[in-house]
């Protein structure tokens, strides 16, 4: 393959490379979401939420990101109309942000988790003895700490979300995955390594620069807790 045709590749796979910056982006705000508001109730203990909570993360981190979206395209769907909520013609994208969010926020919610419980309680109890309130404390002593002994973990799980947007073209979704698809079926299979080495390369892309971002902001939220 000469050196137009690698440009050539590299142009039309990128074509669709906005779409799955939006299926990363909006499953990642509504992951963090979800995923906040169920360490809180993992971290607090509620007796009746807590249980019900570990079982969808014992479920969601049990079964692969396929089926869970192959539950949430075909099945939902179905379950809803028990009680007369049709989604059948929503588009496929919500779908697939549906199950991505679904699934990430089961990962989210234990970094979360264990990101708040790597404070020493020893810190809490010594804001409280100094008279701080436990909101001020939670502000200005657990939270900074626990975002960043966090943020590795975090790192790992925003790469893992990015690999996992190359399932939604199983649903018909075109992003980068499904356009090298595409390309494949209109080439009848011809050209196949020089297309995964594109793709590669594109993936690999997008996980270096999230490393690099992250890792400079974790230098920087390192700095003031340094001795």
């Amino acid at each position: 393959m000469t050196h137009t045709n690698w440009i050539d590749l590299f142009q039309q796979v990128l074509q669709q490379l906005p779409l799955t910056l939006v299926m990363i982006v909006l499953s990642l705000i509504f992951a963090f979401i979800l995923g906040f508001f169920l360490a809180v109730i993992r971290i607090k203990q509620t007796k009746v939420l807590a249980p019900l909570v570990r079982l969808y993360i014992s479920f969601m981190r049990s079964t692969p990101l396929v089926l869970q979206l192959f539950l949430v395209y075909f099945a939902l769907p179905q379950l809803l109309l028990f009680v007369h909520i049709d989604i059948n013609h929503f588009s496929r994208l919500f779908f697939v942000i549906l199950a991505f969010s679904l699934h990430s926020a089961a990962y989210l919610c234990e970094i979360m988790r264990a990101g708040y419980l790597s404070v020493p309680y020893a810190q809490i109890e010594a804001g409280l003895s100094v008279g701080l309130s436990y909101p001020r404390i939670l502000k200005d002593i657990v939270i900074p700490q626990a975002l960043r002994n966090s943020i590795p973990n975090v790192t790992t799980q925003i790469i893992e979300l990015i690999k996992d947007t190359s399932l939604a073209f199983t649903i018909g979704i075109i992003d980068i995955m499904g356009q090298v698809q595409l390309i494949i079926g209109n080439n009848y299979g011809l050209g196949m390594f020089q297309v995964y080495v594109v793709i590669a390369m594109i993936y690999w892309a997008l996980a270096l620069i999230v490393q690099g971002v992250f890792t400079v902001i974790y230098k920087r939220a390192e700095r003031p807790y340094q001795v």
